[in-house]
């Protein structure tokens, strides 16, 4: 078990915490008072980082929830390590504590002003908390100094979508595609702006070229192109490319889960008469994937 394996160095923090309480204390009665060695701030700042490496393991395999008492205690121990309280930071989003998260986040921000990755990540929670402006302010400032982040860009993207400044959408989407061709998920998300702004054709034509660079292996892209051909009356093609989409990934068919992944209010409506249609319901029900679409539209 993962827990036992971690115990040993969890009980070392906690007694050494315990030891420098226990020699604070004064004496009481006739009792023996066992000799403790001093512990300096290095062993304990080192602690906290055994700590911190152990709640980063345990975060690239999603054990968040055993990863962030470990992060918490490596701050207390670590306090002056940038890189721990960004690590505390991240485990408090990805529980969705997002408030603490960003109290995390300025901390790291303040032990290292220079560090993009606080700025970026506070992008992220703002994102997360609907405050889109301040998601864009925090990513504008690290990519002053780090301009070359592919992620950076694609995130300031949906932030300027979510603020329906579409223009600006492209541009940092078309951005985070110069710096890395091949970006799928940009390629996507013009389309996503284009359906938007009721430009169909060419809405198509980017999920398109997001098929290709995926080798038809997302089922994003091929989701959003059977909407849109059901818009254009093709709905036996419509009904084809569902099919092929939701046998890579049936929750496509989850308008919470779409809406979640920035499908806008034209195609959320279009993908609820589609997947609303007898013939779609039929298919749906003979190869077993289930329709959410309790979502206000």
């Amino acid at each position: 078990m993962i827990l036992r394996h971690l115990l040993p160095a969890l009980v070392a923090g906690l007694t050494s915490t315990a030891a420098l309480l226990t020699a604070s204390m004064p004496a009481r009665g006739q009792a023996v008072v066992p000799h403790l060695p001093p512990i300096e701030p290095e062993q304990l700042e080192q602690q906290g980082l055994i700590l911190a490496q152990e709640a980063a393991q345990l975060a690239q395999i999603q054990q968040f929830e055993l990863a962030l008492p470990r992060a918490q205690l490596a701050a207390q121990l670590a306090n002056d390590t940038p890189e721990v309280w960004l690590l505390l930071g991240r485990l408090y989003l990805q529980v969705d504590e997002l408030q603490t998260s960003v109290a995390a986040l300025e901390k790291a921000r303040s032990l290292d002003p220079e560090d993009p990755a606080a700025l970026f990540d506070l992008g992220t929670v703002y994102f997360r908390l609907e405050d889109y402006q301040k998601s864009v302010d925090y990513i504008e400032s690290g990519l002053d100094t780090s301009p070359g982040v592919v992620g950076a860009w694609f995130d300031l993207a949906n932030a300027y979508y979510m603020l329906n400044q579409y223009d600006k959408a492209i541009d940092h989407y078309s951005e985070a595609v110069d710096l890395e061709d091949g970006f799928w998920p940009a390629v996507n998300n013009i389309g996503l702006v284009l359906y938007e702004q009721g430009d169909i054709e060419d809405a198509i034509a980017y999920w398109e070229d997001a098929v290709e660079l995926t080798d038809s292996q997302e089922a994003e892209p091929q989701m959003a192109i059977a909407v849109a051909l059901f818009t254009q009356g093709k709905q036996g093609q419509a009904l084809d490319q569902a099919i092929a989409a939701l046998s890579i990934d049936p929750r496509y068919t989850d308008l919470e889960f779409l809406e979640e992944n920035l499908w806008g209010a034209k195609l959320l409506q279009q993908t609820e008469q589609f997947l609303a249609q007898p013939a779609v319901q039929q298919s749906l029900e003979e190869i077993r994937i289930p329709v959410n679409t309790a979502v206000d539209l």
